[in-house]
């Protein structure tokens, strides 16, 4: 449930295939009666990774497209110009080329890329996609990769051995399958931990990467961190001299139950490592990790909660990065930090901004620094004065910007929203206005029927004010009777902006003849720090009331909503609202579906892996004092469930384990109920695969058919 997915996940994400025997690229498919389906939402292209040329005139970016047949994926670079002219696409082979950046002053491209021996290596070629070399020759491959501002290191990220392996220890049982745990974190997502990233520092003399050096040699640490870090947990001085890194330096039980991570700093010439966030021989607080971290928070005046992301300022003075205050609090206040480097001095910029810092990126004069957060439902730029400390929001309208960087006199930035899949667009840095640079999915703009989506204010139980995006079919008729599903969205601390899923997709429900009302409840971003943090330790508090204010008033006061024809959906926190919420609905809905849910908190409370979750939003361990979030366990309420209910689950799901599905199933098979269990022994929290991601949709909208249409 961990709310941030950063630039890394883009290769989970797309399913690198290493063994791609035909070239999957642009699809451009038939659509039946201008209606939007699940296999036109997989034919699309997925606009990824993006990279300014140094003079502000190109741009290469990564797509990924998908093969429903083949059940693969393909990801491809191009190349297009500061106009969103003379799209140029650069990839040959049949196989996935990722992560453009561009070198020598923009005359070539830097790009991860197969070699021989089906490794990734970093390779390089001219801006036309000719002249390809072979850079780097690492036997493990490379993850990926960062050039030194005056170009001669490369920082390599490169997976090493963690642990010993059963043949390890016992060197006669080599086909022996068993593992031998000792201790936490065992698993991670979807992976048993046998691997970790390091990053190496290597040299390069215009032609051939070498002489790598790990950073972390003989330290048993994660950097970037799993699952979800990448290169933006590492950054170049501007001088070239220093890295600054992202690292928690903690192993087993310490590892699982602490989000301290700190921002270091590495020497490159003497290999001297400085931890900005703590000093020498700093010993990290006692906690009782089985009692309510909400309750222990600590604050000493240092950094213990989760700082990443480090950023030399371009005049080299300062270093940025993202802070969170209290160990174990994933979900905690996302603060804008920097610290002179000079003085060793912290403080916090954008303090005004009552929300999460997501990205940012240093301005060229280093006076300031643009960065994106969530407001309303709505994630834009915004800009922080480095002298005043004080910001104010860049661009506005119905969308969310997800990245930044700096392009050119403006800025590059890949922006959606429910109605739109990722594009690139420039912004002008002085007064938010935007171009669209690429149009990846024209062809489906232009021959789809889409829906709209509208922002509806309610009056909570509590007489707050409520948020929630309302999603009308295409050629909607507020004369007509919708069938309408109440979305519960996850996290359970991420926001319900303008968001593109590829599975939780809003213009497919809509395309099906769907009402959806997606509220921004009680424990989300982008409504204040007290807002966000009420749903610690009171699941089924005003979170839940927030659902029921959301549902009722649309059902009461939407004359378009069909009160008899309800459905309630959600994933992940939101499979937990969905089940919790058939117990509770009192005959509201029809249907219910949820994903990846957690069904018995007792149980997911010792099943879940990032044990720091558990400990922080359920108050501590059950067994001491039995805090009040377990007595709103859905499988508690169980004997009032009385609703047909589909639970769908991936068996790699380490977050949420798929015994959570089948305890809830198993539960309503015994009830009666009418249920059905979706269960995918090759996916983890999310689902990844063409023809699973098909037979998702199918089976979820085959559910709603039958039961609320």
């Amino acid at each position: 449930m961990n709310k941030t997915i950063i630039i890394a996940g883009l290769l989970a994400m797309t399913q690198l295939d290493t063994d791609a025997q035909s070239f999957i690229g642009r699809q451009t498919p038939s659509v039946k009666d201008r209606s939007f389906s699940p296999e036109l939402l997989w034919a699309m292209g997925r606009v990824g990774s993006a990279s300014a040329s140094p003079d502000g005139k190109q741009v290469a970016y990564n797509v990924s497209y998908y093969s429903v047949a083949e059940n693969k994926s393909h990801t491809v670079i191009y190349t297009i110009d500061s106009e969103g002219k003379n799209e140029k696409l650069l990839t040959e082979a049949k196989t996935s080329e990722v992560s453009p950046k561009y070198i020598n002053g923009g005359q070539r491209i830097a790009f991860l890329a197969l070699d021989a021996e089906k490794n990734m290596q970093v390779w390089s070629m001219l801006p036309d996609g000719t002249d390809r070399k072979q850079l780097s020759f690492e036997a493990e491959g490379v993850d990926d990769f960062m050039f030194s501002p005056d170009e001669k290191k490369v920082l390599l990220v490169k997976t090493i051995k963690y642990g010993q392996r059963t043949s390890d220890q016992h060197p006669d049982l080599q086909k022996a399958t068993g593992r031998v745990i000792t201790g936490l974190m065992y698993r991670h997502w979807d992976e048993w931990v046998e691997t970790i990233p390091h990053p190496f520092i290597a040299d390069f003399d215009g032609t051939k990467i070498a002489g790598t050096k790990d950073i972390l040699a003989n330290e048993p640490y994660e950097c970037p961190m799993k699952p979800f870090g990448g290169m933006e947990q590492l950054a170049f001085s501007p001088d070239s001299k220093t890295v600054a890194y992202t690292c928690r330096k903690l192993e087993g039980r310490d590892y699982a139950v602490s989000t301290d991570a700190d921002i270091y700093i590495y020497n490159i010439e003497t290999g001297q490592t400085q931890n900005l966030c703590k000093p020498a021989g700093y010993k990290r607080p006692t906690v009782d990790y089985t009692e309510s971290l909400k309750g222990q928070a600590v604050n000493d005046g240092h950094f213990n909660g989760y700082d990443t992301n480090p950023a030399f300022s371009p005049d080299g003075k300062y270093i940025a990065w993202q802070s969170m205050e209290r160990d174990g609090y994933e979900a905690d206040l996302n603060r804008l930090i920097i610290y002179d480097l000079k003085s060793g001095e912290t403080r916090q910029l954008a303090a005004d901004f009552d929300s999460n810092v997501d990205a940012f990126v240093w301005n060229a004069d280093s006076k300031s620094i643009y960065f994106i957060g969530v407001w309303h439902g709505e994630t834009h730029l915004h800009v922080a004065d480095v002298k005043t400390g004080k910001s104010r929001q860049l661009t506005e309208g119905q969308f969310d910007y997800t990245s930044v960087q700096l392009f050119g006199k403006g800025l590059l930035c890949s922006r959606q929203s429910m109605c739109e899949a990722t594009e690139l667009y420039f912004v002008n840095s002085k007064n938010g206005t935007a171009t669209q640079l690429t149009h990846e999915n024209q062809y489906f703009k232009d021959n789809i029927d889409w829906g709209t989506v509208e922002p509806r204010w309610t009056k909570t139980v509590d007489g707050k004010d409520l948020l929630s995006w309302i999603v009308l079919p295409p050629h909607f008729d507020p004369n007509k009777k919708y069938p309408t599903l109440l979305f519960c969205e996850g996290g359970p601390q991420s926001p319900v902006s303008q968001f593109w899923s590829f599975r939780w997709n809003m213009m497919i429900m809509a395309a099906n003849g769907y009402v959806v009302v997606a509220p921004n409840r009680r424990g989300l971003p982008g409504f204040g720090k007290a807002w966000n943090e009420e749903i610690s330790e009171n699941y089924g508090g005003h979170c839940m009331d927030d659902y029921f204010s959301a549902i009722d008033d649309a059902a009461n006061n939407l004359p378009y909503v069909d009160k008899d024809r309800l459905g309630c959906v959600g994933a992940s926190f939101g499979g937990y609202s969905v089940y919790w919420l058939a117990g509770h609905h009192e005959g509201r809905f029809k249907a219910f579906i949820a994903h990846d849910g957690i069904f018995n908190l007792e149980q997911q409370y010792l099943e879940t892996e990032e044990m720091w979750f558990a400990n922080w939003d359920m108050g501590g361990a059950y067994w001491n004092g039995h805090p009040k979030t377990f007595d709103n366990s859905p499988h508690r309420f169980v004997d009032k469930w009385d609703t047909p209910i589909l639970c769908i689950q991936g068996e790699k799901d380490y977050r949420i384990v798929s015994s959570q599905a089948m305890a809830a199933f198993n539960a309503a098979q015994l009830r009666g109920i009418p249920s059905q269990l979706l269960i995918f022994p090759d996916e983890n929290h999310w689902v990844l695969k063409p023809q699973n991601g098909i037979l998702w949709q199918r089976t979820f909208f085959n559910w709603l058919n039958k039961y609320v249409k």
